[in-house]
């Protein structure tokens, strides 16, 4: 089988391949095609690749090009995990926002909707490219911001495009390890959109043991959502939020702390990237040492600005991953009728009551060799409705706009957005971006 791999030279792409290099099974991926913009990062991962596969037996071949539709031809499945306009458009994401006393973060608020506005364009022509190339292959949209990047997609490509995040099964795992059950023995209640969803029930033999959880300060210390939010916050919630939603709950901490730090994320990523793909590394002697070294760097800084001051994150946290796992399991219960149960961004159809029936929701999903299929969910309460009800009208205008071009469906994005205090600044917003991101300056003209 062949896997496409669209921002190929992304440096998540090493953990999907050591994914790989662990699938042992008859009918596995044989056959890797990384396709990239930059020849330059390409080269990069590349030998981080050959040296991970030395010594496997029989590893997957990996070919890498900048020719979108020859990567495309006679895929199976098509991974997308691109940046359009680098993490140098993430700065200007954040930095803009900011400038506004605004959240400055990727995916949430202001800039969340600068990415997909310059990102949908992007995705709607891969789609496109999938559908005349690639007809029966399935697409695992790793692309921020997911859920509205997979809604965007499946205008196209309908069920066969499928958003993943590792944010809500990490969270889950964490909880049940904590309850002293086993993954197969738990039911999961989880709903909501991509990196705006709730863990409302944790069900062990017909008993949502998730009260127990919640009634129980010493382990809820032990998870980061416990000391992002605070337990009190928790039991007042009687549920545990993804941790983006740390920037609605306690946005003005979370303004104030990204505010005084001396870079924004995107401005850490950049320093931290160009080392690592500087030229002189593609000489190096121990490429995935480097490469691992540099991951784990990564991901014990991340959300920092949601912690406090001097609180490093879990070993088990800043481990990361994840998120290759389950999309080895996705294409594991496709192509090989392997059942799993996962927690996926889909069509909602009548899954979520109160969201149209396209709207992309994150919720648990049976996946089988016709494609997932989400569990019905109980009605949100009015709080968490609202919000989500909000956030996915934001959605779906700015994929009108990118569509469009119309500035004024962007400005209204902007404006309705719930981290967003004024139309005045809406407008702001979509001028500061359009001076600082060519991008999103060139949807307009």
């Amino acid at each position: 089988m062949k896997l496409v791999m669209l921002g190929g030279g992304g440096f998540r792409t090493p953990l999907v391949f050591g994914a790989l290099l662990r699938d042992r099974s008859e009918r596995r991926i044989t056959d890797v095609w990384l396709h990239d913009v930059d020849e330059g990062r390409l080269e990069t991962i590349t030998q981080v690749l050959e040296a991970m596969a030395a010594g496997v037996p029989d590893p997957p071949r990996v070919r890498t090009g900048t020719d979108l539709d020859a990567a495309l031809e006679g895929a199976d499945f098509v991974f997308c995990a691109i940046r359009t306009g680098g993490l140098e458009g993430r700065t200007a994401d954040e930095r803009v926002a900011l400038e506004h006393g605004l959240l400055g973060q990727e995916t949430v608020g202001p800039g969340g909707i600068s990415y997909g506005l310059r990102t949908v364009p992007v995705a709607l022509h891969v789609a496109h490219r999938v559908a005349a190339l690639a007809p029966d292959a399935w697409v695992i949209n790793f692309t921020n911001p997911a859920g509205m990047i997979t809604e965007a997609m499946s205008a196209v490509l309908g069920h066969r495009v499928v958003g993943i995040c590792d944010s809500p099964i990490a969270m889950a795992r964490k909880a049940i390890r904590l309850l002293g059950a086993s993954e197969s023995d738990a039911r999961l209640d989880y709903v909501g959109l991509n990196h705006l969803g709730w863990l409302r029930a944790v069900t062990v033999d017909g008993k949502d043991r998730l009260p127990e959880l919640l009634a129980d300060d010493a382990r809820l210390a032990r998870m980061e959502e416990g000391r992002l939010f605070g337990t009190e916050w928790l039991r007042s919630l009687g549920s545990i939020p993804n941790e983006y939603l740390y920037y609605y709950y306690f946005t003005r901490e979370a303004v104030a702390k990204a505010r005084a730090a001396e870079q924004t994320r995107g401005e850490y990523l950049v320093a931290q990237q160009a080392a690592f793909y500087a030229p002189a590394r593609q000489s190096s002697t121990d490429p995935f040492g480097e490469w691992e070294q540099v991951r784990l760097d990564r991901n014990a800084t991340y959300m920092q600005e949601a912690r406090a001051e001097g609180e490093e994150r879990d070993e088990e946290d800043a481990q990361g991953g994840g998120y290759e796992g389950v999309a080895l399991a996705l294409m594991a219960a496709i192509a090989r009728d392997e059942p799993a149960e996962l927690i996926l961004n889909v069509r909602n159809g009548s899954t979520v009551p109160g969201l149209p029936e396209d709207a992309v929701v994150e919720v648990p999903c049976r996946v089988d060799r016709s494609g997932p299929t989400p569990h019905p969910r109980a009605p949100l309460e009015l709080h968490h409705l609202g919000l989500v009800q909000q956030v996915k009208a934001v959605d779906r205008l700015v994929i009108e706009a990118a569509r469009t071009g119309d500035p004024g469906l962007a400005v209204k994005a902007f404006a309705l957005h719930p981290l967003v205090d004024s139309v005045t600044v809406a407008r702001e917003l979509l001028a500061g971006y359009r001076r600082r991101i060519p991008l999103v300056d060139a949807l307009f003209r």
